[in-house]
């Protein structure tokens, strides 16, 4: 590999060249992807060019994402001994492009391969191993729900669980669904669909079933809980921002004996009355210094959706500081010299002398 530098828009960029050797028409067919797509994916992504002959590969941009654009092709190569999907690119540019996965507990659950693809990734579940409540706090994407019915899943696989409960507030996004037909169930099933795809996929739909019948796994409006005592159990709550303060609460000192419990939201995305404060929000405040509650924050960087997921969420975040006021610091208003009251006198009563 050699670099040298030249200019691209303006702006000091590195060129990178590398050779692929010995020559495999397979593995670089596979590194590249139908038509390329794996490289503009890398190329849209990193906001560098690549380009190819054969063998012979180069990457121009700027210094550190050139560099990791190359070693991303490498690590790419490494695996391409068969077909590469465009979900495993876009899984690694979320990572550090070097394809190894980040540290972090391995979980036992159906997905062979579930491991987390970020540090903050990782950071959570370690987290939601160390601490008896954990709260996941990040924008869409980031697999707070995900990974967290991942590690219930687990603790349920090893016993360190009795059963699973999945909980979040029945509050539509934004409009108003009016009378659901059918009965309980049927009602709030709309709401916990995302906590059933998630078990679906971790455990399989027989499993699934399974463990509702014999009361291991449980979905409930959040509604639900009060007067409830939660021991031995792997509680979820999810969609925390459209709590009320007393709803979080009341959530919270359900936990019993042998329980943990995670709390996911995102804070961008609030259901509630523009009057009423979150529950999400309130709890971060009060319990942030509290000893044995883990508080982890994702960003964009750690979506693992569709890399415009992350454009789209960083647009938002920028169009939504750019509309709060700006704080002005009032300016010092000038001392006024003192001037002197005129004296005036006091008036004196007059008394009426007696006859």
């Amino acid at each position: 590999m050699m670099g040298t530098f030249g200019p691209l828009d303006g702006i000091i960029s590195l060129i990178l060249r590398h050779t692929f050797t010995p020559l495999n028409n397979a593995r670089l067919s596979h590194l590249c992807g139908p038509t390329d797509e794996h490289l503009r994916t890398i190329e849209q992504a990193l906001d560098i060019r690549v380009a190819h002959r054969h063998e012979q590969f180069k990457v121009e941009g700027v210094k550190a994402r050139a560099q990791r654009g190359m070693d991303m092709l490498q690590a790419l190569y490494e695996i391409a001994a068969k077909p590469i999907s465009a979900a495993t690119v876009q899984l690694m540019l979320v990572g550090d492009g070097s394809g190894d996965e980040n540290d972090g507990p391995s979980l036992a659950t159906r997905r062979a391969d579930l491991k987390p693809r970020s540090k903050n990734q990782a950071r959570y579940l370690d987290n939601i191993a160390e601490h008896d409540i954990t709260f996941g706090i990040g924008p869409a994407g980031t697999g707070k729900t995900y990974l967290a019915v991942a590690a219930a899943v687990d603790a349920l696989q090893r016993s360190a669980v009795q059963r699973i409960i999945l909980t979040r507030p029945a509050v539509e996004a934004g409009e108003r669904l009016g009378f659901l037909p059918g009965d309980l169930n049927q009602k709030v099933d709309p709401y916990l669909r995302p906590l059933y795809d998630a078990l679906y996929d971790l455990m399989g739909f027989d499993q699934v079933h399974k463990a509702f019948e014999r009361q291991a796994l449980e979905i409930a409006p959040l509604g639900f809980m009060r007067g409830r005592t939660l021991n031995n159990a792997f509680v979820i709550l999810d969609e925390a921002q459209n709590t009320t303060p007393e709803q979080m609460k009341m959530f919270l000192t359900r936990i019993g004996f042998g329980a943990k419990a995670v709390i996911t939201g995102d804070l961008t995305q609030i259901d509630l009355p523009k009057s009423q404060l979150s529950g999400l929000v309130d709890a971060e405040r009060v319990l942030r210094r509290v000893p044995g509650i883990a508080i982890t924050h994702l960003t964009s960087a750690d979506i693992v959706r569709h890399p415009l997921v992350a454009r789209v969420v960083d647009a938002y975040d920028a169009a939504r500081l750019s509309e709060l006021p700006a704080i002005s610091i009032p300016e010092e208003e000038p001392e006024l010299p003192r001037v002197g009251l005129p004296k005036t006198r006091t008036p004196t009563r007059r008394t009426t002398p007696k006859p």
